[in-house]
């Protein structure tokens, strides 16, 4: 069997609902490697949350990548650099917080290996979800205050669907072909550069490793995996995943996101 190469999400794909990784899906990543494929971690995390789970599931050698900010970043672990970066213009930044403050709506960015907030979104939301992902978070006054242009942002809505469905809406209207949002779950929206996501990420990270398109395989559970599905050779979707990404599917795994789906997947179609 020649080289393959699998891309697995974190939330609801390779990590329980308690955020652990089960010691089946570990024993088959080590499996695959072992065997001379590739496995990539895809992730709509922060790149500093995504080296968290690299260095948990031991890829951090040579050949060991992965895809942070739903694509925003490709980040080698064995040499430690990025391959590659899109970030979005600060005044876009700007106006995406006003209307968010306008509407009421949680909202955060990145900013180095943290995540960040005006005064008005040190709340519930945001320490809920650093807690998930581990990693910490700094307040600021505006947005207007940033140096750096980010890679992501990131809305949240724990209670009202609809409202960030809106906002989501919203941004589709007023950003067309500057910036792109989707869901990675019913609370958040991501918003991120146009024409980053996993299916782009996909196919630019097996240039990089020398691995035909057709040769890769894509495990996901909610719409901001769809595309990454869509591009792989095998799209793969949990038993837990929304519908949406079941119908795209060529595989749905037996087993959900709780009791090692992704082991099956990697044990069907890479070293079965």
């Amino acid at each position: 069997m020649g080289k393959k190469a699998i891309f697995l999400d974190l939330d609801g794909t390779l990590l329980t609902d308690q955020k652990e990784i089960t010691e089946e899906n570990r024993r088959a990543i080590s499996d695959a490697i072992a065997e001379g494929h590739s496995v990539i971690i895809a992730t709509g995390r922060p790149l500093s949350s995504a080296v968290i789970q690299a260095e948990a599931l031991g890829l951090t050698g040579a050949g060991c990548y992965l895809i942070a900010f739903n694509g925003g970043i490709l980040y080698d672990m064995g040499e430690r650099k990025v391959l590659f970066k899109k970030t979005i213009r600060l005044f876009d930044v700007a106006a995406v917080f006003d209307e968010a403050n306008r509407r009421g709506i949680h909202i955060q960015t990145y900013e180095g290996d943290h995540v960040l907030v005006e005064k008005r979104c040190d709340d519930a939301d945001v320490r809920i979800y650093c807690s998930l992902i581990k990693i910490g978070y700094q307040t600021i006054d505006s947005v207007r205050e940033m140096e750096e242009e980010p890679v992501k942002m990131l809305a949240i809505d724990r209670k009202n669907h609809e409202k960030v469905k809106e906002f989501r809406d919203w941004i589709a209207e007023n950003f067309r072909g500057t910036l792109d949002s989707y869901f990675s779950s019913g609370q958040f929206v991501e918003i991120v550069p146009a024409g980053m996501d996993k299916g782009s990420a996909l196919r630019r990270m097996a240039e990089q490793i020398g691995v035909p398109v057709s040769d890769t395989i894509a495990v996901g559970d909610e719409a901001n995996d769809l595309l990454m599905i869509r591009a792989a050779g095998m799209g793969a979707a949990m038993a837990n995943a929304t519908d949406k990404v079941r119908a795209a599917a060529g595989y749905i795994t037996k087993c959900d996101n709780n009791h090692s789906g992704v082991a099956e997947v990697i044990r069907r179609f890479m070293i079965g």
